[in-house]
């Protein structure tokens, strides 16, 4: 591509960006928690029917993915889990396929009043814009199709297949980007643009959810000590939990990728609850955790160590060495993914690709870094032989309060995936 061309592909960007902008308020404005999404889809299933692009929209189904490959146990059904994904068919050019990725669900806003403006109110100040999913990762499906809408204002098309996913489940499952697979979208490379600060993601960590069930004896407080608290008793189990976590991050125990980070690892107790009365002991207490592990740790040993370090704390308890605390899986069931360690000739070119791209927008190198998060790109790297490129813009906040993206940002992304789109797929006249 010569440099006249890639100029005037950051122009159409800055043509179109206003729109984006625009769009992006909008998109952010639906509050798509976990199984509320179908608004913000309806209106993603919108925009790519207004665009001319195929549109597939549908509820996934339990029972087509519960065999795959990735897949993360769930507790209820999916009737109301919807996937969206836009479709354009090259004409006839020869270019590489691709697909853009991005989640369309936002994690739980919180106290309200913890933030300076309403979530879903997006609001614009000092170059950022403000509002839950603005930068996880509402930002980047604009900038997805914004770059698609740059090369359609400059009157191109990709020469390859693009699929423009919107998908749901990301911050519990993954689920979602696993539907696309089993529905039948391949491609040559994926991008996705999670929010990482301009740099490509070079590795990313497996989680597990579990939640850890325990019984107690119910008696009046005044009896207290012929009971046994089912809450209290979680306090030894936790804190068990925690010298697993330490071991794990051990330098012996770690990734190559994570070999310089001391403490890679997160374990998290997301949630507890239990009781039913403030004069009672409690007779029951479910506490949820959240565990990373590196790319390559098996999924089925993490459990079985888990297990154990939960069963050797519970031998010291007089109630639970008697009634074993219950281990449920739910939710991500996720192993690690490191780009990396893929050296096919796909993920070489579709690196350089982006490399080139970042640095003809920035005028600097791309940074790579090693993430202690996870994201659907280890769909379509461990189970589709699929490089799968993370590259967002930058946010602050995120799962926070007072979320916000920065627009310049989104800006230079939207630039380097036009770039990107153009230089792997090639460019054929609308």
């Amino acid at each position: 591509m010569t440099t006249p061309d890639e100029t005037a592909i950051l122009k159409a960007v800055d043509a179109v960006f206003d729109r984006e902008i625009k769009f992006l308020a909008e998109l952010t404005s639906h509050p798509s928690t976990r199984g509320n999404e179908q608004s913000a889809q309806d209106f993603m299933a919108g925009e790519l029917a207004a665009r001319g692009y195929e549109v597939d929209r549908w509820t996934i189904d339990v029972a087509d993915i519960a065999r795959l490959p990735g897949f993360s146990p769930v507790i209820g059904n999916y009737e109301d889990a919807v996937n969206v994904v836009g479709t354009h068919r090259t004409k006839g050019g020869n270019g590489k396929s691709l697909i853009l990725n991005g989640h369309i669900d936002v994690v739980p806003e919180g106290p309200l009043d913890m933030w300076d403006t309403p979530p879903y109110e997006p609001r614009i100040e000092d170059g950022w814009m403000y509002g839950r999913g603005a930068g996880d990762m509402k930002a980047g499906l604009a900038s997805n199709l914004f770059a698609l809408d740059a090369l359609r204002h400059m009157g191109f098309a990709p020469a390859g297949d693009v699929f423009i996913q919107s998908v749901v489940e990301e911050e519990c499952t993954g689920n979602g980007a696993l539907a696309c697979l089993q529905r039948g979208y391949k491609a040559d490379a994926a991008l996705i643009p999670e929010p990482f600060e301009e740099k490509l993601v070079t590795a990313q960590l497996g989680v597990l959810w579990f939640q850890v069930h325990l019984k107690g004896i119910p008696v009046h407080v005044a009896y207290a000590g012929s009971g046994s608290n089912a809450i209290e008793a979680a306090i030894p189990l936790i804190a068990a939990l925690h010298e697993m976590e330490h071991r794990w991050n051990e330098p012996e125990r770690r990734h190559g990728a994570y070999a310089g980070h001391n403490h890679a690892l997160n374990l998290n107790i997301g949630k507890i609850k239990g009781g039913d009365w403030t004069s009672s002991v409690p007779a029951w207490c479910v506490f949820d955790v959240r565990m990373g592990l590196f790319p390559g740790q098996n999924l089925d040993e993490a459990k079985r160590e888990i297990e154990a370090v939960l069963a050797e704390a519970a031998k010291s308890h007089p109630f639970l060495s008697k009634n074993a605390p219950e281990i449920v899986y739910h939710g991500f069931h996720a192993e690690g993914y490191a780009l990396s360690e893929d050296s096919s000739a796909d993920a070489v070119q579709a690196i350089s690709a982006l490399e080139h791209a970042h640095h003809t927008v920035t005028g600097a190198s791309l940074d790579k870094i090693a993430i202690t998060a996870t994201t659907d790109a280890r769909f379509f790297g461990l189970y589709a032989d699929t490089p799968a490129l993370v590259y967002g813009p930058r946010a602050e906040s995120i799962h926070g309060f007072n979320e916000r993206v920065e627009l310049e940002s989104v800006r230079r992304v939207t630039q380097a995936t036009a770039l990107f789109i153009a230089n792997w797929c090639g460019l054929e006249k609308l």
